[in-house]
């Protein structure tokens, strides 16, 4: 992939522009430096993280320190990112948080099973969504550690 940042990637891919907006100042209120990254589906999602496409050229997609996955996505949806990702030897090592509106159990049950780090339900509630998306950023980035970019 692609050289990395000084700050951590973030690559949100989410297909509601209204979503977009909030999770983008949810996490800017996290205090914290992130760089964030967004596809609006699962086709571009795929060509970001395989640096394929429009994506191909070397710097345009540096390799994400955490995903956040929206699941009802237009053309390839989430589970099938979440799947080849975590299929990929290259890749599978960064975290998914898959953020949706889905509370199927089936869906969660296929989510974990296919290898997400979290699954968490889109809260409806515009200050329980932004704490929510605020939580989870804070999570990952001050108290989980991840994986160094790939050399």
């Amino acid at each position: 992939m692609a050289t990395h940042p000084p700050h951590p990637v973030i690559l949100l891919v989410e297909d509601s522009d209204v979503d977009y907006v909030a999770f983008a100042r949810s996490i800017d209120r996290t205090g914290q430096k992130h760089t964030l990254y967004r596809c609006r589906d699962g086709d571009e999602a795929l060509d970001f993280l395989f640096e394929k496409g429009r994506y191909a050229d070397s710097g345009a997609a540096p390799r994400p320190s955490l995903i956040l996955l929206d699941l009802n996505l237009p053309g390839t949806d989430g589970r099938e990112v979440l799947a080849r990702v975590k299929q990929d030897e290259r890749l599978r090592s960064i975290p998914i948080v898959v953020l949706t509106s889905s509370t199927n159990p089936r869906d969660v049950s296929e989510c974990y099973e296919h290898g997400a780090n979290a699954y968490q339900v889109k809260a409806v509630d515009y200050d329980r969504f932004k704490l929510d998306v605020q939580r989870a950023v804070d999570y990952w980035f001050g108290t989980a550690v991840v994986p160094a970019p790939a050399a």
